[in-house]
C-alpha cells in the first residue's frame, strides 16, 4: 500500500508525472505584460537587423536557398497588414517570446511546480540573455525558441500522461519545418533519449511497468501528422536539391572553428551565468526524480554533439536548455522554502535580468554603444547599427556620378544585409536597383546588360580589378558611432564595364554563408 505521506510522484508509481497544480496566471501574466511593454518600447531603437532587411527583399515562395518560408512570410504579411515599419517587423518576434514565457511556465507546472516554480520559470526565462535578444529581433531562431519548447512540452505530457499529445507534438513539428529543418535534430535527440535514457530496469521491477512510448502507435501517428503538415516544404526541398543541406554545409565550413570553441561558454551565457546553476540542477533532478523524462537529459548532450559536428551556429540547444531550466525551477523553489533563501533566489534573478537586459536590448544610448563592451558581446546590436547612414553614403557617391551615367548604374553588395538596406532606404534617396550574389539574392539574377556602371560595396576592393574594366574607390562606409560591425570601413567602388558582361560575371559572384 502506498505511503500517503510520500510525495505525489511516489504515490503515482515510479517515474510518473506529478499532480499538476493550477496555472499561476498572476506571476506568469505579469512577466508577459512587463516584457511585452519593454520589447515594444525598445523595438525601434538602433535599427533593422541585417536578417530583417533581407526578409523584406525575399519574394513569396515555398522556400529559399538558405531557409524555409515561414519567417520571411511573417515579415511580409505583417508589413502588408500593418505597415512596413521596424515596429511592425518585430511584432512576430515579440509575440513568440511572450508565448514562450507561458510555455516555459507550463513546463514547470507539468513537472509539479506550483506558483513559485512557475513564477521563477516565467521571470527567469523572460529576462534571460538569448531569449530576450531573439524576442527583440525577428530572426528564424525567434520562432524556434517558441516551437522547440512547445514540442517538448507536448512530448513530456505524452510520456507522463496521455499519449495523444504526440499528435500535438507532430502538428507543431510540421509547422516548425517551415521555419527550419533543424527541428529534425531535436526529434533525433528525443528519439535517442527514449532509447538510451528510458528506465528499463526500474520499470521492469515495478508491479505495473510503463509501456515504452515508441512501442505504441501514438508517436508514429504524430510523425505522420508532422510529415503531412510539412509536406509542401519537404517537397520544395526535395525538388530543389535540398538547399538547406547545402546551406548548412556552407555555414559549417565558414563557422565551424568559432562555433566549436565558443559553444561551451555559450551554454553558460544562454540564460545568463546566474541561472546556469538552475538548469544544471534540472538535469540532475530529472535523472534522479523523473525517470520517465530522462530522455531530456540524454537529448541535451546529443544536441550539443550535433552542434559541434555541424559547426553552423552555437544556439542550437537553446530550446532544450530552456526546458531544463524550467525543470530546475521546481527543486530550486522547493529548496527556497525559507524567506531568506527565497530572497536569495529573487536577488539572483533580478541581477541576471538587469545584466541580460542591458546586453540584449538596445538600452545603451546609440552614441555611447561603440565605447561599451555591449556591441562586442551582442552581435545582434552590431548588426542593427548604421544602415541608413551607409545607404546615405552610397547615395552621395551616386549623386556625384555624371548625369548620363546614373541611368545605367546599379548597386552591387557583398551581402544580403547591405542589399536589404539599399532596398529599404535607397528609393527615398533616389538610388537605383540593388543586386547581390549572397544566398537567395543570387537567384534573382544579374543586372541588365544595359547597366555598365556599378557601385560595389566590398571589404576587398583589390579583388574587383579583374571583374571590371576599371574600379575606383569613391568612399568608405562609416556608421558614425564607432561600432565595429561587418560594414564599418567597407569600400564604395565605382566600377565600369563588367568583364565579359553580367551573364559571364554573375556565376563568379555567388556565395553561401
Amino acid at each position: 500500500m502506498a505511503d500517503a505521506s510520500a510525495p505525489p510522484e511516489s504515490r503515482r508509481g515510479p517515474g510518473r508525472g506529478p499532480t499538476r497544480p493550477a496555472v499561476a496566471w498572476a506571476p506568469v501574466g505579469a512577466a508577459v505584460l512587463v516584457l511585452g511593454v519593454l520589447l515594444t518600447a525598445t523595438s525601434t531603437r538602433y535599427g533593422y537587423h541585417r536578417d530583417e532587411l533581407y526578409f523584406r527583399m525575399l519574394e513569396p515562395g515555398w522556400g529559399y536557398l538558405d531557409q524555409p518560408p515561414l519567417t520571411p512570410w511573417l515579415a511580409r504579411t505583417f508589413a502588408d497588414l500593418f505597415g512596413d515599419t521596424l515596429l511592425v517587423m518585430r511584432i512576430p518576434a515579440t509575440l513568440a517570446h511572450l508565448a514562450a514565457i507561458v510555455v516555459i511556465a507550463l513546463v514547470a507546472r507539468e513537472l509539479g511546480g506550483r506558483g513559485g516554480a512557475q513564477a521563477l520559470a516565467a521571470w527567469g526565462y523572460a529576462t534571460a540573455a538569448i531569449p530576450v535578444a531573439f524576442g527583440h529581433t525577428l530572426l528564424t531562431s525567434s520562432l524556434d525558441l517558441l516551437m522547440w519548447p512547445a514540442i517538448l512540452l507536448c512530448v513530456i505530457r505524452a510520456v507522463q500522461r496521455d499519449p495523444r499529445w504526440w499528435l500535438a507534438a507532430g502538428l507543431i513539428t510540421g509547422i516548425a519545418l517551415y521555419n527550419k529543418l533543424l527541428v529534425g535534430a531535436l526529434l533525433g535527440a528525443i528519439l535517442l533519449g527514449l532509447v538510451v535514457g528510458w528506465p528499463w530496469r526500474m520499470l521492469r521491477r515495478s508491479a505495473a511497468p510503463d509501456r515504452w512510448p515508441l512501442a505504441t502507435p501514438w508517436p508514429w501517428a504524430g510523425a505522420v501528422v508532422a510529415l503531412l503538415v510539412g509536406l509542401p516544404n519537404l517537397v520544395y526541398q526535395a525538388t530543389n536539391g535540398w538547399p538547406q543541406l547545402a546551406m548548412g554545409a556552407a555555414l559549417g565550413e565558414n563557422n565551424a572553428a568559432d562555433v566549436r570553441s565558443e559553444m561551451w561558454l555559450f551554454q553558460l551565457l544562454t540564460l545568463g551565468p546566474p541561472l546556469a546553476l538552475v538548469w544544471l540542477v534540472g538535469l540532475v533532478w530529472l535523472w534522479r526524480r523523473r525517470p520517465l523524462l530522462r530522455f531530456l537529459v540524454v537529448a541535451y548532450p546529443a544536441l550539443l554533439a550535433f552542434t559541434y559536428l555541424a559547426g553552423s551556429q552555437t544556439y542550437y540547444a537553446t530550446g532544450l536548455l530552456s526546458v531544463l531550466f524550467a525543470a530546475g525551477c521546481v527543486p530550486v523553489i522547493d529548496w527556497a522554502g525559507a524567506v531568506g533563501r527565497r530572497a536569495v533566489v529573487v536577488s539572483v534573478v533580478a541581477l541576471n535580468a538587469a545584466t541580460c537586459l542591458v546586453i540584449s536590448l538596445p538600452l545603451v544610448p546609440l552614441a555611447a554603444l561603440g565605447s561599451t563592451p555591449v556591441a562586442d558581446i551582442n552581435s545582434a546590436a552590431q548588426d542593427a547599427v548604421g544602415w541608413p547612414e551607409y545607404v546615405g553614403q552610397v547615395a552621395d557617391v551616386y549623386e556625384a556620378l555624371p548625369a548620363q551615367d546614373r541611368d545605367r548604374t546599379v548597386v552591387l553588395t557583398q551581402n544580403y544585409g547591405e542589399a536589404g538596406a539599399v532596398d529599404r532606404f535607397g528609393p527615398d534617396l533616389g538610388l537605383p536597383a540593388v543586386y547581390s550574389g549572397h544566398n537567395e539574392l543570387w537567384e534573382y539574377g544579374p543586372p541588365p546588360a544595359s547597366s555598365t556602371v556599378a557601385l560595389v560595396l566590398s571589404e576587398a576592393p583589390g579583388a574587383w580589378g579583374g571583374r571590371f574594366e576599371e574600379c575606383t574607390v569613391r568612399g568608405r562606409l562609416d556608421n558614425g558611432v564607432g561600432v565595429d560591425n561587418e560594414e564599418q570601413g567597407v569600400s564604395i567602388l565605382e566600377c565600369r564595364g563588367p568583364a565579359g558582361g553580367w551573364d559571364s560575371l554573375w556565376p563568379d559572384l555567388r556565395h553561401l554563408d
